[in-house]
């Protein structure tokens, strides 16, 4: 399975991505995540992806303020360099890529074009999804075991 397939079952390839300037209030992307109740924002600057902006930052900029945003910018508090992946990246490199970084999400990128945004919990359900699809899979295959042929051992 390919992040393609993900975005494809989330109806994001095409759809709408949430984004923000880098030189916008923090708090006004504290306000747009609240409210759209999303975990991260895609930081864009002319035309182009330039940051990642997730709670986590968002925490570490309150706790660098003493509990306050004040006139913090989203360039101040974003993840310049966030992890990404093309929609042609297999699920399996992008599972360990997000394990070994402790990123939950992960901007998609075809060439320069934002194609999306998958989250750790995307990438979970679609294993699970996937294992459930083989599982049904092998139970059918068991069931429908052809009369007279060797049964496979039941140990």
């Amino acid at each position: 399975m390919k992040v393609s397939d993900i975005l494809r079952l989330k109806g994001q390839s095409g759809g709408t991505l949430f984004t923000i300037d880098p030189m916008e209030p923090l708090v006004l992307a504290v306000n747009i995540m609240a409210e759209k109740d999303m975990g991260s924002l895609l930081v864009m600057e002319h035309g182009n992806l330039v940051g990642l902006l997730t709670f986590r930052e968002v925490i570490q900029a309150l706790s660098r303020n003493h509990g306050a945003l004040g006139d913090v910018t989203v360039r101040a508090a974003m993840d310049a360099q966030p992890l990404t992946c093309t929609p042609d990246t297999l699920i399996d490199d992008v599972r360990r890529m997000m394990l070994g970084s402790h990123s939950r999400y992960m901007p998609v990128l075809n060439g320069r074009e934002l194609q999306g945004v998958i989250s750790f919990y995307d990438v979970a359900k679609s294993v699970v999804d996937s294992q459930n699809f083989e599982n049904q899979m092998l139970k059918a295959y068991i069931k429908d075991w052809p009369s007279g042929s060797p049964e496979p051992d039941a140990k």
